[in-house]
């Protein structure tokens, strides 16, 4: 099974302090993964959306999934896997924020492997649409 990749890298007019705040906050990720359904189901150990805490994402009529925060910096970087459910493994999401004069970057990557043959692909030509599109119409 082939390694899927999605890497995005996109800048704000916006303050990092302002992105991250919004970024790390689960429950707004639903404005990125359209029209996926997000919900905490456990606080972070230090922080609430911090290193510990997990999410449940429903995606239209397929079963939920979990994902955990793995690490947390604040204002420079989260990362994430899937802890339960999704038809994938081996994935690793990594959000990098950056300070850019009064903007910001983002440097967003997700690696995933399907647990069928051709699933990945398909998930990742959709999931990175979405991000794309979440993105670039963030207002803050």
């Amino acid at each position: 099974m082939s390694q899927q990749r999605i890497e995005i890298v996109q800048e704000f007019t916006f303050p990092v302090s302002k992105l991250f705040a919004f970024l790390s906050v689960h429950e707004n990720l639903e404005q990125i993964f359209a029209p996926v359904k997000i919900r905490t189901i456990r606080a972070g150990s230090d922080a609430p959306n911090g290193v510990g805490s997990t999410r449940e994402l429903r995606i239209l009529i397929a079963p939920p999934f979990e994902e955990t925060v793995t690490a947390f910096k604040e204002n420079e970087l989260i990362e994430y896997r899937i802890t339960r459910g999704s038809p994938l493994k081996n994935h690793h999401g990594v959000m990098r924020f950056y300070q850019m004069g009064d903007g910001s970057r983002l440097h967003y990557t997700i690696v995933f492997e399907g647990k069928l043959p051709f699933v990945a692909g398909l998930i990742r030509r959709g999931l990175e649409q979405s991000i794309r599109r979440g993105l670039k119409n963030l207002r803050l």
